[in-house]
């Protein structure tokens, strides 16, 4: 029977949920790397035992930590990151006689089809690839060399590349989408990149639909789609049909079209997800009420899904990387809170279970199936 792990980054520590195929109890192991933020965990697409996080603290930097066994135990592989003999620096070599100095590490992308290769989005914006599992990274130089970069402005969370998103029919394709310059697409690996976000509106521009200033929260892809785009932005949510050409809006009628996260169904393609949030101003569920949200048509026609979840005095926050999908028959989607919930359904989200509470504010979850 096939087993799931679910990879939880919090506000302080990482976590390693662990289930059989039934989803209905679960081994909690963790705190890792306890009162450090982890922005962000992900597991191979290949060896399902070989995991990457993303640890930080203002105090001594950021470091790259990997695991070769399924997150038991783990390893700071990023020589990189080393300067002066101390690691855990915010800075990142990128071939240049200087240390080029950034934030964070976002989002951690694995390839498709190597275990040492990794993609990375930093704060302020940025994209690095490593070859060697962690230990060395380069900058793919061409996205910051773009005509746009000096028209980039920071979201209110800063000026992140926070989604990665590559295509498995043409390696050579990769999506990103930084916060607040839109989304962007490379055809040859990353040499070039152009802005893809025609179609989207953004009222707070000085010109509503510029090339790039738009603030995208999240972009999520089905692998066996790559042309189909779905994109939950400041406001509105978006669908793109031409590999992110054009946008168009599909927000329907939920009671809010701004929000975080957005999903795909494991085995439908046109199944969506997203989590509602009030406004921009206020980051809590509307009404109090905590509901994801399912189109089972790509988009424009939304229904609640309520079952399991908190219907009055919910006031917590669904963050851009804190909801993830397995690939189970039965399709299972898991989603983090700031409250520190991690909620899971077995059922496609008809119903809904805390499997754990009483973490740290959860800042993302990312889901393996295993044999």
């Amino acid at each position: 029977m096939s087993r799931v792990r679910v990879l939880v980054g919090t506000h302080k520590g990482a976590f390693v949920l662990t289930s059989d195929g039934k989803r209905r109890e679960w081994e909690i192991n963790g705190p890792h790397f306890a009162g450090w933020e982890v922005y962000h965990l992900k597991g191979s697409a290949v060896d399902p035992n070989r995991l990457y996080a993303s640890q930080s603290t203002g105090w001594f930097g950021q470091v790259i930590q990997r695991s070769n066994d399924g997150g038991k135990s783990w390893e700071p592989v990023d020589n990189a990151f080393t300067y002066a003999g101390i690691p855990g620096t915010h800075t990142w070599y990128d071939g240049t006689p200087h240390p080029w100095e950034f934030k964070r590490v976002w989002h951690l992308e694995p390839s498709l089809s190597d275990p040492d290769t990794v993609y990375a989005g930093v704060e302020d914006a940025a994209l690095f690839r490593t070859t060697d599992g962690g230990r060395s990274w380069h900058e793919l130089a061409g996205l910051r060399e773009h005509g746009t970069g000096p028209r980039w402005q920071p979201g209110a969370g800063g000026l992140c590349l926070h989604t990665i998103i590559l295509d498995p029919s043409n390696p050579s394709r990769i999506f990103i989408a930084i916060s607040a310059a839109g989304a962007f697409r490379t055809s040859d690996g990353g040499e070039s990149w152009t802005p893809i976000n025609k179609g989207l509106f953004s009222q707070y521009l000085p010109e509503p639909t510029a090339e790039i200033g738009h603030c995208v929260h999240h972009v999520a892809m089905h692998p066996s789609r790559p042309g189909v785009l779905f994109m939950q932005k400041h406001w509105d949510v978006m669908r793109s049909d031409d590999a992110g050409d054009s946008w168009h809006e599909v927000s329907g009628n939920l009671p809010s079209d701004f929000g975080f996260v957005i999903e795909v169904h494991a085995h439908d393609p046109e199944t969506i997800y997203v989590v509602p949030i009030k406004s921009d101003s206020e980051h809590v569920p509307p009404e109090g009420k905590l509901r994801v949200y399912r189109s089972r048509t790509g988009g424009n026609e939304w229904e609640p899904l309520t079952r399991g979840l908190p219907q009055e005095n919910c006031y917590v926050n669904v963050l851009r990387d804190a909801m993830a999908v397995d690939s189970l028959e039965e399709c299972g989607i898991y989603f983090g809170t700031t409250g520190g919930q991690v909620y899971a359904s077995s059922d496609a989200g008809d119903s809904w279970t805390a499997i754990v509470r009483d973490l740290p504010a959860v800042l993302s979850v990312e889901v393996q199936t295993l044999p």
